[in-house]
């Protein structure tokens, strides 16, 4: 099973919005074939081992990072694929979320006499799809939000001037995170103070699991624009892949004026304070298929994710310098006045890239 994540992850950049899925085929000790998922409408994993097996798959066990889909989709069921090379067992690591299967592909293996055994290596197989399971069972993508400051905790200098805090090691390693994401969220100060790109740029050979000459897919881009104040002149609007301004200003004049310039723009209900409800933004985006949304935004966007519990995961780049009390924070989080609201955070992740430091965090749940 652990050969088999390893394989799932090779798909960790191109299967979106399938899952990554591993297969690993054993007869006799032997390793008889294996396969991953490459990418949707390609055949999954179960397939492209039997492949590689041949007629070695007959009486072998399969080892499966995500039970075997028991649908016709794209591809014909992974079921049948099984059972037609004469598989004798199967052991998965995982139940799949998907209401449509959710043990039916398990239950069909066991009905035509297929030994089965689940939740092997469970949390390495759920750690491949944090995002699809979260749509699968909650309705809502899984969501990071990057940051980078300096060991004060510092973004921007008064003046706005943040490039660059942390290192290039650390740059290379938020392209990995937005190649894996579906999507990407900016506010619209963001883009009117820095004119991002908010799109991949790595060579493929820094992206080693990918084929040779294969680049990973253009996440998403999204804004996050109240006011519909998107400058026509973006540059991120003259780009490969597509952006999409989440606004809630019902301007019909503004709306076609961003669509002659290749944005799409999806017009949503107000919160409370006049803002895009970031929730209902989420809620959208998952019906899109969007499985794993990266939040890169100033520090008002950012601590209204937080504050609204929308983050599952907090990415932080420290970089080791201070750069003083007038430049700019983390969050934006009013309201927390004294110690028993801090908004607790517990560390999954610890690590040196390059110079600098880079914390994954998870919310911690609330006391007691």
């Amino acid at each position: 099973m652990a050969r088999a994540i390893v394989l799932a992850r090779r798909g960790l950049y191109t299967t979106d919005p399938n899952p990554r899925v591993g297969c690993v085929l054993v007869q006799d000790a032997d390793i008889v074939g294996e396969g991953y998922h490459r990418r949707a409408g390609e055949p999954h994993a179960e397939r492209n081992a039997i492949d590689t097996a041949g007629e070695r798959a007959r009486g072998a066990t399969a080892y499966v990072t995500l039970e075997p889909c028991c649908h016709h989709g794209r591809t014909p069921p992974c079921t049948d694929a099984l059972l037609e090379a004469g598989v004798a067992r199967v052991v998965v690591g995982m139940e799949d979320p998907n209401p449509m299967m959710r043990g039916k592909g398990l239950a069909r293996l066991r009905a035509a006499g297929v030994d089965v055994t689940t939740g092997v290596l469970e949390a390495d197989a759920r750690g491949l799809n944090p995002g699809f399971e979260q749509r699968m069972r909650g309705g809502l993508p899984y969501v990071r939000c990057k940051l980078a400051a300096s060991l004060d905790g510092r973004t921007a200098m008064a003046s706005g001037e943040s490039k660059w805090i942390t290192s290039a090691d650390a740059r290379r390693d938020v392209h990995r995170l937005r190649a894996r994401s579906s999507a990407v969220i900016t506010g619209i100060g963001t883009v009117l103070a820095d004119d991002p790109s908010m799109n991949v740029r790595l060579a493929q050979d820094e992206f080693p699991a990918l084929w040779p000459d294969e680049l990973p897919r253009q996440p998403l881009r999204v804004v996050v624009d109240s006011g519909l104040r998107m400058p026509l002149e973006a540059r991120m609007l003259s780009l490969p892949g597509a952006t999409l301004i989440a606004t809630c200003e019902e301007s019909p004049k503004a709306v076609a004026r961003a669509n002659a310039v290749g944005a799409e723009v999806c017009v949503l209900p107000a919160d409370p304070a006049g803002r895009v409800d970031l929730h209902l933004l989420l809620c959208y985006l998952a019906e899109r298929e969007i499985n794993e949304v990266l939040i890169e935004a100033g520090p008002t966007l950012a601590g209204a994710a937080m504050d609204l519990n929308l983050v599952d995961e907090l990415v932080l780049y420290l970089a080791p310098h201070l750069m003083g009390d007038a430049a700019r924070g983390l969050f934006h989080l009013p309201g927390i006045a004294r110690m028993e609201q801090r908004l607790g955070l517990r560390i999954h992740d610890l690590r040196r890239v390059g110079p600098d430091l880079r914390l994954m965090l998870h919310r911690a749940p609330p006391a007691g």
